[in-house]
């Protein structure tokens, strides 16, 4: 058997290869002589053929040892194994994932964290930037479900697979077509814009009775924080009271709802990307999306070519036909002044993302110095967000 050993801070990490059996588990016990200070162990098993009852008492000597102990990357028949005998009770074990490939796959849309491919004709995936993403796709598995259960027409993953060194979540989506690819009119920009006004509508109507997602309205107040060294005290006191003035509710919101994260299916819109399914009023679900469509270009004006595919002039009549379904009555003065309520929702959560990664794009600090200006002039004008 070969054994890799590695050490990262308090985490001891041993990668193995072969069969542990009556044979090579004297060979992995000698590297656990020494514990000082560990307090995790993790047992790579992803080339691991087979596991006896020598090896599986050295994996439960381990775990007496230290508490936080796990196996991770058990093939089929080992992970069987491990639930035979109850293992899987007592500590982590978890499968390998199936290894897939995106050589030559259609790349359907782009966001922050991950990139969706189409694998075949049935099949899409998202490939999650992240390392590390496990706990990112299980989390927005889980929002997916919440989400379909309460009649929300949202894609749920049913796999999660390694990407090469990445990992990414299997989605099933029959004849579904990429919304970019579909809007080649001002027809298909209309007939999109009511489809997607409807949707939230929808969406706008369901109620987080268990209390069980985020307020968006605290998430919105944390960006704020992490961007208090951008402002005065009085102008930073303003707009938190700003913030404050919107009214706490229950209501499902999407807060990341564009052309990339939704596609059509049957002439439906279904929603394949729910990690920041939250609670809250419907101004930041609104101030999410004019962030998206414009906000982002308030400097660059090829952003919008670059992240969503479409020109800056398409994405703002998008959002504008919208936001005018939406709010079907509405005066212009009050749907202008509900706009510019929104609008610092946005331009408070580019200021945060540039400030907090300031690399992320060429136009960083004059967006950053437009978004600190646009904040502190508005907040002068605003008694309150509320409508």
């Amino acid at each position: 058997m070969k054994i890799d050993k590695q050490i990262s801070g308090k985490e001891l990490r041993l990668k193995l290869e072969g069969r542990l059996d009556t044979n090579t588990a004297p060979d992995l016990e000698a590297e656990m002589v020494n514990l000082e200070g560990i307090e995790t162990i993790t047992f790579d098993f992803e080339k691991v053929e087979y596991i006896s009852s020598s090896g599986l008492r050295l994996i439960l000597k381990a775990k007496k040892m230290v508490e936080d102990t796990k196996v991770i990357n058990c093939h089929p028949e080992v992970y069987e194994i491990f639930q035979m005998t109850g293992f899987s009770q007592m500590m982590t074990v978890s499968k390998a994932f199936r290894q897939i490939s995106i050589e030559n796959s259609e790349m359907l849309g782009e966001g922050f964290y991950g990139i969706i491919y189409r694998i075949d004709p049935e099949t899409i995936v998202k490939v999650y930037k992240v390392p590390d993403a496990i706990e990112m796709i299980k989390r927005e598995q889980d929002l997916a479900r919440k989400a379909f259960v309460m009649g929300i027409p949202t894609a749920i993953s049913y796999d999660i697979v390694q990407v090469g060194e990445r990992y990414g979540a299997v989605f099933e989506l029959l004849n579904a077509k990429s919304i970019v690819k579909l809007i080649n009119s001002e027809e298909d920009l209309d007939n999109f814009a009511k489809k997607s006004a409807a949707v939230l509508k929808t969406m706008h109507q369901k109620v987080d009775k268990e209390r069980e997602l985020p307020s968006r309205k605290e998430t919105v107040k944390k960006l704020l924080l992490e961007c208090q060294a951008c402002f005065d005290e009085s102008t930073y006191q303003k707009l938190l009271s700003l913030l404050e003035s919107i009214p706490e509710t229950n209501t499902l919101l999407h807060c990341d709802f564009h052309v990339k994260n939704i596609m059509m299916q049957n002439d439906e819109l279904l929603l394949i990307d729910m990690d920041t399914l939250s609670t809250g009023h419907p101004i930041f679900e609104f101030g999410a999306m004019f962030a998206t469509y414009e906000a982002f270009a308030c400097i660059d004006k090829h952003n919008t070519d670059s992240f969503l595919g479409m020109p800056l002039e398409v994405t703002t009549k998008l959002f504008d036909k919208t936001f005018r379904y939406y709010y079907e009555g509405k005066s212009e003065e009050e749907l202008e002044n509900f706009k510019l309520k929104l609008s610092m929702i946005s331009y408070l959560q580019v200021l945060n993302l540039r400030t907090k990664y300031p690399d992320s794009c060429a136009t960083a600090k004059e967006e950053v110095e437009f978004c600190i200006n646009y904040l502190t002039e508005n907040a002068q004008k605003l008694e309150t967000l509320s409508d």
